[in-house]
């Protein structure tokens, strides 16, 4: 494991002790895209497929990892990030681990949120998350988010 998803497992576990509870770990930060490892057996429903509830979690968290690990790499550590909304699909069921993937946004639109932020110390930036049961590459999960970073 990197030092960057060293870090943001710290982070998440002092931060959001729930992902703890989760059994949630970073798998992996590579070209801005970050990896976020889901166990079956603490977040397991009724059907024995994982809870919506565990899975809308983990994608709002990866992107909110997503976005503080960025922020690390451009040397702003003065915001707050907090998710404003959020919209999620759940077209297949997760019937064991799973991995949320949230890749950067394009590069323009990267740039104007640093801007945005710079300018007026608050910047909303939208992130794709999608979730995939472990081994496989379909989405399981759709999830679009709309952060907010302010000062």
């Amino acid at each position: 494991m990197s030092a960057n998803a060293e870090y943001l497992q710290a982070v998440l576990h002092h931060d959001i002790p729930l992902t703890r509870d989760m059994g949630m770990t970073v798998l992996d930060w590579q070209a801005q895209q970050l990896r976020l490892h889901l166990p079956l057996e603490p977040n397991v429903n009724h059907k024995s497929t994982m809870f919506g509830g565990s899975l809308y979690c983990g994608a709002v968290l990866a992107g909110w990892g997503w976005l503080h690990l960025r922020l690390k790499e451009e040397g702003i550590d003065d915001g707050h990030i907090v998710i404003q909304e959020g919209h999620i699909s759940y077209p297949l069921p997760v019937t064991g681990d799973a991995t949320a993937i949230c890749p950067a946004p394009s590069a323009a639109v990267w740039k104007k949120f640093i801007a945005m932020y710079q300018r007026y110390g608050r910047a909303r930036l939208t992130l794709h998350t999608r979730i995939v049961n472990q081994g496989r590459d379909e989405d399981a999960v759709t999830f679009t988010g709309q952060y907010v970073l302010h000062r």
